[in-house]
């Protein structure tokens, strides 16, 4: 596994320019992998290890929704009291009251309110854009008007929101009594011994391993960045994945962690319910439960996981409830999607081969074969082609200038690929195809091209 693993993750590093990375691998409750990859500070030569701390954004979310669930079993909160109940913020959309199920499950009807968008891209200094979001409260009154945004009653349609886990941390906080920061501390990372899981700066600072974030500009370049500190229960907490499978760990054990208990067995899997489809389908029937994307049919088994970001940190974590296995990946900027790099390593733990049972490992693997420089007929004509997420840039290269087109890739095999593009308002079919003496040719509108 790990000579597989530590080839797939440094080559994709390499690609999208990740400057840091650490893996953890947990089975059977034993740690059977971690490592650390590259840099957590590029200007002091640090090196990332499996204990650099990171910030894991939207991870954070299942803290929340575990807190939510701990107030449920105590009788303090109901799954079915609207949310006006517990904070000054009136949401009825279409005349039906969104629930604190609603929250959990991202299905109040609301579309995103953008306020986490905002956020980051201010305090980052990516954007002109401001927002001076610092609380919670402050979330509550740039929401005021969030019943008007509604596209649909609750519980008919998924639209991911910060906003309603910031305003499920504030719940948390009324009820509990303490802040969110507080209550998450004392109720389950202190617990869980998480100790060096953190929330504040102060914190942070007092640590001798803490990675680095950075931004990749337009060049390449990796520019320092700060945390963005504020508001904290949609995203807020920074960890390691030393820790995380600790975390990971209690949900294997449906609750407890080492002789303690968290969570009931009912109330964990009441988080990995699937109660609304997502817009994202990898491996069909997605699904979202409290704090958790749920895969039913992750090559065979069921998959529980869920990405962060913040934009100079990304993380990722899964595990397999009935293969009692789990991973963390975390990160110190964006770029290759870390699940794809989590899915690799749970499917090498499943003892399956990524390679070639990942859907999209073996299409990624098949379009980047087709990147390169394209010629017509005796060099007539000149394309370039190369891929750009899921997608691929055609260019056309001439003394005349240049154009370039999207392609959208609608059927991806061993040797062919059939992608289409949009062009004066036509829609045009482009061909790949890659023969067994590894040529490829493309055929584009009027043109039979070959890759050179």
């Amino acid at each position: 596994m790990e000579t597989q693993l530590d080839k797939f993750v440094l080559e994709k590093m390499s690609e999208s320019r990740i400057p840091g990375m650490s893996i953890a691998v947990v089975k059977n409750g034993k740690l059977v992998y971690s490592r650390g990859f590259g840099f957590r500070d590029i200007q002091a030569g640090k090196p990332s290890t499996p204990m650099t701390i990171y910030g894991i954004g939207s991870i954070t979310k299942s803290f929340t929704a575990i807190g939510i669930m701990q107030l449920v079993e105590k009788g303090l909160v109901s799954l079915d009291d609207p949310v006006e109940k517990f904070v000054p913020l009136k949401l009825e959309p279409f005349g039906e009251p969104v629930k604190v199920h609603h929250l959990l499950t991202h299905s109040s009807g609301i579309p995103s309110l953008g306020y986490a968008e905002a956020f980051l891209d201010g305090a980052l200094y990516v954007d002109d854009v401001w927002l001076p979001v610092a609380t919670p409260d402050d979330i509550i009154t740039f929401a005021q008007d969030a019943e008007k945004w509604a596209f649909t009653s609750p519980g008919k349609r998924f639209f991911y929101s910060n906003t309603g886990y910031v305003l499920l941390g504030k719940i948390i906080s009324k009820v509990s009594g303490m802040s969110y920061e507080e209550y998450v501390k004392e109720n389950i990372l202190e617990p869980l011994k998480m100790k060096r899981s953190y929330f504040f700066k102060e914190e942070v600072e007092n640590d001798p391993d803490v990675a680095r974030g950075y931004a990749v500009d337009r060049e390449g370049k990796h520019i320092p960045k700060d945390f963005p500190y504020g508001i904290t229960a949609d995203g807020g907490l920074l960890s390691n994945v030393l820790d995380l499978v600790k975390y990971l760990t209690m949900y294997l054990n449906r609750g407890e962690y080492e002789g303690g208990r968290i969570l009931e067995k009912s109330s964990i899997e009441a988080m990995e319910t699937p109660y609304i489809q997502v817009p994202w389908q990898i491996f069909g029937n997605e699904g979202y439960g409290y704090g958790w994307i749920i895969h039913p049919n992750f090559l065979g088994e069921r998959l529980i996981e869920h990405s962060g970001s913040v934009l100079i940190y990304t993380g990722f974590v899964g595990y397999i409830p009935e293969k009692n296995i789990g991973v963390a990946v975390l990160a110190n900027s964006s770029g290759y999607p870390l699940s794809a790099i989590g899915m690799y390593a749970l499917a090498l733990a499943l003892g399956k081969n990524p390679e070639e049972e990942l859907p999209f490992v073996k299409e990624e693997k098949v379009l980047k074969k087709l990147e390169g420089i394209y010629e017509g007929y005796k060099g007539t004509v000149r394309f370039s082609v190369k891929k750009d997420g899921s997608f691929l840039v055609l260019e056309m290269l001439s003394r005349l200038g240049k154009y370039s087109l999207v392609l959208v890739p609608q059927k991806i095999e061993d040797n062919t690929v059939i992608c289409f593009t949009l062009s004066n308002g036509r829609k045009i079919v482009v061909e790949f195809y890659i023969r067994e003496d590894r040529s490829v040719e493309m055929i584009y509108e009027r043109y039979r091209l070959v890759k050179h």
